[in-house]
């Protein structure tokens, strides 16, 4: 990967030359840096997973300046290009053409916008609300015109499938297409056969989110990329693993006043600092002061 190329150019490369590309959900800088040392090629950072680390619902609460800060710690972290959940845009055009000078200057190397009426509910939840398709696009266009770097990368996502059904999700999809998005995100789709119709009747580069415990069966990257998609989201995997495994271990604590029988379940201290880089922290710093 050429690292002097802009983060939306390297996130293009990486969908154009994986098949698909996978995006797991980092939740913190440190996440990043693992997701980076095991060979990830691109990372995303989940609205669900931003809110919930909050102590927050998914439902419209967190600001545009709390995503843009979230973004520039993840990617002072390590390398890879950074996807963006966007919500809504924060409002309408005008709203959404700030979010992306905001997510751009804070590093990000691309945003997901949805159709639904503010505020949002997650995606694979019932009770959602879109608004009319040719306001989405406005917010497209919109967010077309902001863009600084050419290569920022605006992604549509419609959740009219769960709404208004399958072909209006197509349609809009392909009007989202016209309006300048640079790939679409089909959100709650209910089976293989609406996955690879999608791709049939959609020409653009796709995206699909395989959340767990959502409308759909989780299908492998491999049958998603055979279908047609070039992107593969895993918003909150790492997230929920994370959360319940610091659950039970806390639960432990508070029942049996030790963590002993937790410990084969942790990282250790020398595999913290080895993934922190710790060895390379004391190096510069003795180097700094003449060591060696």
């Amino acid at each position: 990967m050429i690292h002097n190329a802009s983060p939306g150019l390297r996130l293009r490369r990486s969908w154009n030359e994986s098949r698909p590309l996978l995006l797991p959900g980092v939740f913190s800088p440190f996440v990043a840096k693992m997701s980076e040392r095991l060979g990830f090629r691109a990372i995303y950072l989940s609205g669900g997973a931003l809110s919930a680390s909050l102590g927050l619902p998914d439902i419209g609460l967190v600001s545009v300046a709390e995503f843009a800060g979230e973004i520039a710690r993840l990617t002072a972290a390590c390398s890879l290009p950074l996807l963006a959940d966007a919500d809504t845009g924060f409002g309408e055009a005008l709203n959404t053409e700030r979010t992306v000078k905001l997510y751009e200057a804070a590093g990000a190397a691309g945003l997901h916008l949805e159709d639904q009426v503010m505020p949002k509910r997650c995606g694979h939840l019932s009770g959602k609300q879109v608004i009319p398709a040719e306001e989405m696009a406005a917010k497209i266009r919109a967010a077309v015109a902001a863009k600084r770097d050419p290569d920022f990368v605006i992604v549509a996502r419609t959740d009219a499938r769960g709404v208004l059904g399958f072909d209006e999700a197509v349609r809009r999809a392909k009007l989202y297409r016209a309006a300048g998005a640079d790939a679409i995100f089909p959100e709650a789709l209910e089976s293989a056969e609406e996955f690879r119709q999608f791709a049939r009747e959609v020409d653009a580069s796709l995206l699909a989110n395989m959340t767990e415990f959502g409308k759909c069966e989780l299908f492998t990257a491999e049958q998603l990329g055979g279908w047609g998609y070039q992107i593969v989201l895993f918003p909150l995997t790492a997230f929920r693993s994370a959360m319940k495994a610091a659950e039970e271990t806390l639960a432990a604590v508070l029942q049996h006043g030790t963590q002993r029988d937790r410990i084969d379940s942790m990282q250790t201290r020398a595999e913290l600092y080895d993934r922190l880089g710790y060895t390379g922290y004391e190096a510069r710093d003795r180097a700094y002061f003449g060591g060696h």
